[in-house]
């Protein structure tokens, strides 16, 4: 049995969160009961819910905008055989970032600018393994 490299283990545990990050919104949907509004209706809009709700909702989404380019250089990295050290703490400080990203927005601790910041920083770590799938190919 082979070990799975980091980089695609941090793969797995992203896909992780993006599947389970959907969790915190349908529970604050859930919790919140609203007149007049059909539960089944899409999209059913924010209003009447609490703030966390929006943001929690809004974290998935950017969690989702950010998962699908990390994935597909991952899986250009490993099919190139193109890992290095770089890679390696680039892909474990993207995942803790957008566990940073999705916390802080669900609480609202993550204000302005700290949460753009973060956003930001999960970006240059894309455009790093971008850059090194280049350099692997």
């Amino acid at each position: 049995m082979s070990t799975l490299p980091t980089e695609m283990g941090v793969l797995v545990c992203l896909t992780l969160l993006a599947a389970s990050l959907w969790i915190p919104y349908i529970v604050g949907v859930n919790m919140t009961e609203r007149e007049g509004v059909n539960p089944f209706q899409r999209p059913p809009g924010y209003d009447g819910l609490p703030d966390w709700v929006a943001r929690a909702h809004r974290a998935h989404l950017n969690l989702l905008e950010q998962a699908l380019p990390f994935a597909v250089l991952i899986l250009i990295l490993h099919a190139a055989n193109g890992f290095t050290a770089l890679t390696y703490w680039t892909a474990i400080a993207f995942f803790w970032l957008r566990v940073a990203h999705a916390v802080g927005m669900i609480t609202g601790y993550a204000q302005m600018p700290l949460r753009p910041l973060i956003f930001t920083a999960g970006w240059v770590c894309i455009m790093i393994l971008g850059v090194s799938a280049f350099i692997a190919g």
